[in-house]
Order: C-alpha cells, then sequence, then structure tokens
C-alpha cells in the first residue's frame, strides 16, 4: 500500500494501529465465547475460554505479541483500545463466576469481579511472556492456567 493510499485509510499509524488492534481482539472474543458456549459447566466453559485464548495467541503469535506486549503503553489511546478489550473478557469470566457462586464451591467465596480481572490479568501475561520468551507450549500453558482458575 502506497503513503497517500494508507493515509486515506487512516488518520495515522496510531489511528491503523487502534484498529487493528480492536479488530484482532473483537474477533478473540467471538472466538472465545463460541468456545465457551460449549462447555456442559461453569469449570468447563472457564476451561474452554482459557484454552481457545491461549491457542489462538500462539497460533497467531504475531499479532498476539502485538495485542498484548508491543501495544502496552503506546499511547493514551491504544490503552483505551486494549483496556476495553481486557474489560470484556474480565466481564465474561465474572458473569460465569456469577452463575457458578451458588452451586460451585471453588467460586462460591469469590467476588466476581476481582476474579475476572485476575483471570484476564494473569492469562494476558502468562502468554505475553511466553510469546517472547521460549519455554511453554500452548497446551501446557493452558492448562496450567485451567488448573489454577478452573480445577
Amino acid at each position: 500500500m502506497s503513503k497517500s493510499a494508507f493515509y486515506e485509510q487512516f488518520e495515522s499509524k496510531e489511528h491503523c494501529f487502534r484498529d487493528v488492534l480492536a479488530q484482532e481482539g473483537g474477533d478473540l472474543i467471538h472466538a472465545v465465547i463460541a468456545a465457551a458456549l460449549g462447555g456442559h459447566d461453569h469449570r468447563d466453559r472457564m476451561r474452554r475460554g482459557i484454552r481457545t485464548f491461549v491457542v489462538a495467541c500462539y497460533k497467531r503469535s504475531t499479532v498476539a505479541r502485538l495485542m498484548l506486549v508491543e501495544s502496552v503503553g503506546l499511547s493514551a489511546s491504544v490503552e483505551e483500545v486494549r483496556h476495553q478489550l481486557q474489560e470484556r473478557f474480565a466481564h465474561m469470566v465474572a458473569e460465569e463466576v456469577r452463575l457458578a457462586l451458588l452451586d460451585d464451591a471453588f467460586y462460591a467465596n469469590q467476588d466476581p469481579q476481582v476474579f475476572g480481572r485476575a483471570v484476564v490479568g494473569a492469562v494476558n501475561d502468562a502468554v505475553g511472556y511466553f510469546l517472547t520468551h521460549p519455554g511453554a507450549d500452548a497446551e501446557s500453558l493452558a492448562e496450567s492456567l485451567c488448573r489454577i482458575f478452573a480445577p
């Protein structure tokens, strides 16, 4: 794409970056939701969501590094997009915990919002770390995270 064609589409490189981040993040959220819906209970839905997120990030590691590592602190407007995406993921987890409060002892004493944020923070950090510091494959990382958050 020529420079002039680029700037006909986008106001700036930052605008392009925000659009890519929002699109890729939105696609990832849809994939996680679709996978989680197939679960038969709260823990299974949580496991399916975590596993889908981790595996998708490993499959598209360049995009995932961009979303989870390289975009951090880039600009206020990029941070806004990142926080919106994280909020959507945290909300999904929190809703699942709210549903589990009454019939699952593991989640019974959890604050749904805190738990949702903890899952998003831990999963994002672990995936970002292992994408930039090889040492865990997608399946073993997903399994480890599932043992923590959906044992």
